[in-house]
């Protein structure tokens, strides 16, 4: 059984999407707003292409206990959508899922580069490369793949996919597929041999209810709304974070001996994220050497990845959760809970605004979040009084105060805002006794 063959009604798929079933593109782009169903569409046209034979799927995402927990769950609803169950055999558990002809579809992490290159499918090659949230790899680890597709039927047309929503312009993304076209917000769409992309948005999916359509719209940071409701790179004024950068740590592990942890809980929507720095302070520097940033772990699991990260360090966790904390120490894991106080975040903000930040180059969600972490404002742009960050997309952050919740308690501080006098003359200085 070599091509079976596929009649799915064009009624179910989103109408904009569909001629790209056949779009064969080297490179191909499909991003915008939130709710827009492109990752729905990629799933769908993933299925097809392994029935119709000829293609298999390497299926990505930075950290593969995502992958399976997303586009897995994505890819055997199409399948049982489109009542064709019978021909697939559905590994959860290995992260495949494999056609009656053959073909099939794999699920991976880009945690560890090597691993992928290990994968070969029993027949063909890897024709086909998707990436989902495409803005948490960094470009090597894309530069690798584009190489991974090497080999095969020379008439069979290899293919890298990236869905994503936007962040910001300065991503490495925008820099190396939109700038040179000079792409504006309101552009939907280029096509060439090499290149393809595809934006699109709420508007773009007939299946969203009218409450969804209200969450999107009622969005009331400008930036969050021109980024997830319609789908359009950002720009950011008001960022908190200028005093950092990005560099390769890998080399430097075995001299940071003074090291900081922090935890910030998270399961189902927000991801567990974990802090692991080391803290020069005579130079007043820090240096985030890893991270955790993953969805749906219990606490068994946690404590799993936490152990590999930092062994018997103690882990500053967010105190909100003692159930947790009680159940990472069951697991051996030295957890605490952060001693916070109040206008704790603020004051933390602050002191790492007086640090400077150096970020190692794998640790790509971190750099995300120092990326879009700002002052919340109104939907004209007015920074909100009295101050506070936008509690979005902030979960390294959090994590990174826990962390440094001590080095604070004894450190005298001059306190600032970044965006106008908000704390006008309410203090000038602070000593903390305590976090």
């Amino acid at each position: 059984m070599g091509k079976i063959k596929v009649d799915i009604a064009p009624e179910v798929f989103n109408e904009v999407y569909h001629p790209h079933l056949t779009n064969m593109a080297r490179t191909q782009i499909f991003y915008g707003g939130s709710g827009s169903g492109k990752s729905v569409f990629l799933a769908q046209r993933a299925v097809i292409d392994v029935m119709q034979g000829g293609r298999n799927y390497l299926v990505c995402r930075a950290v593969g206990n995502s992958v399976r927990k997303s586009v897995f769950t994505e890819i055997k609803k199409v399948i049982l959508n489109f009542g064709v169950q019978s021909l697939f055999n559905i590994k959860q558990s290995e992260g495949v899922i494999i056609c009656k002809n053959g073909y099939r579809i794999i699920f991976t992490g880009l945690d560890d580069v090597e691993k992928v290159k290990s994968i070969t499918p029993e027949i063909g090659a890897i024709t086909d490369i998707w990436i989902e949230e495409a803005t948490e790899v960094n470009q090597n680890t894309i530069k690798d793949l584009y190489k991974r597709q090497r080999g095969g039927e020379e008439e069979i047309p290899k293919r890298l996919t990236m869905s994503f929503n936007p962040i910001l312009q300065t991503h490495w993304i925008y820099t190396e597929y939109f700038a040179n076209l000079g792409w504006a917000d309101n552009q939907t769409e280029y096509t060439s041999d090499e290149l393809s992309i595809r934006k699109t948005w709420y508007i773009h999916n007939r299946w969203l209810t009218t409450d969804d359509v209200n969450d999107l719209l009622n969005e009331e940071d400008k930036y969050y709304r021109e980024v997830y409701t319609f789908g359009n790179w950002g720009v950011l004024g008001n960022v908190i974070f200028t005093n950092w950068e990005v560099q390769d740590l890998s080399d430097m592990h075995a001299q940071f001996v003074n090291r900081r942890n922090g935890l910030d809980f998270g399961f189902s929507n927000d991801p567990a994220a974990m802090w692991v720095s080391h803290y020069d302070r005579k130079n007043k520097t820090i240096y985030l050497f890893d991270e955790l940033y993953e969805t749906g772990l219990t606490n068994d699991v946690l404590a799993d990845r936490a152990r590999e990260l930092i062994g018997d360090d103690r882990l500053i966790c967010d105190s909100a959760e003692p159930k947790s904390i009680a159940e990472l120490r069951q697991h051996r894991i030295n957890a605490v809970g952060a001693k916070k106080g109040k206008d704790s975040v603020l004051f933390g903000v602050q002191w790492l605004q007086q640090q400077k930040i150096i970020i190692d180059k794998r640790c790509v969600n971190a750099q995300n979040e120092f990326r879009q972490y700002k002052w919340k404002e109104d939907r004209n742009g007015i920074p909100v009084s009295p101050p506070r960050p936008i509690d979005y997309n902030n979960h390294i952050m959090d994590a990174g105060r826990y962390a440094h919740e001590e080095d604070m308690a004894r450190t005298e501080i001059t306190v600032k805002a970044s965006v106008g006098n908000y704390l006008g003359d309410r203090i000038e200085k602070e000593k903390r006794p305590g976090f």
